[in-house]
């Protein structure tokens, strides 16, 4: 988790909301990520989707069945979505996002019928530093 706060901290370096994500495959890093929607003006490019792009590109697959991920920020429903798709086998996030959270708030997409694939969920890691951090960024771009 570490890593992923590195990675929140690097976009927000770059004016980038502060998310960090990174997946773990056989006990090594295969990517990691901070959020660049603005740098790339797409809105697809939260850290989570491009640790995905970049771990599949990485191993040549479509599928992360043996990979975790951690993520500074519990997952939107685009990115549930991808990580559903990806067949991620566990999720560890930071700090729960009762606005826009897809995991345990708003969709809760993993507890959906129609989702094909449900990683294990753990959140509320280092949940305080997360929080805070993405307060501090909030209250300086108000």
């Amino acid at each position: 988790m570490q890593l992923a706060f590195t990675e929140a901290e690097a976009a927000a370096g770059r004016q980038e909301v502060p998310v960090g994500a990174v997946i773990v495959h056989d006990g090594k890093v295969i990517a990691q990520q901070g959020n660049r929607v603005e740098a790339d003006h797409d809105p697809t490019a939260h850290a989570e989707m491009l640790a995905i792009r970049q771990a599949t590109a990485l191993l040549g697959t479509s599928r992360l069945t043996e990979a975790d991920l951690y993520v500074t920020l519990e997952p939107c429903a685009m990115c549930a979505a991808a990580i559903s798709h990806a067949r991620i086998h566990r999720v560890f996030f930071a700090a729960y996002d009762p606005k826009g959270g897809a995991v345990d708030h708003g969709p809760r997409f993993f507890s959906q019928p129609t989702c094909h694939h449900a990683p294990e969920v753990v959140g509320g890691m280092d949940e305080q530093r997360a929080a805070q951090m993405l307060k501090d960024f909030f209250s300086a771009r108000r």
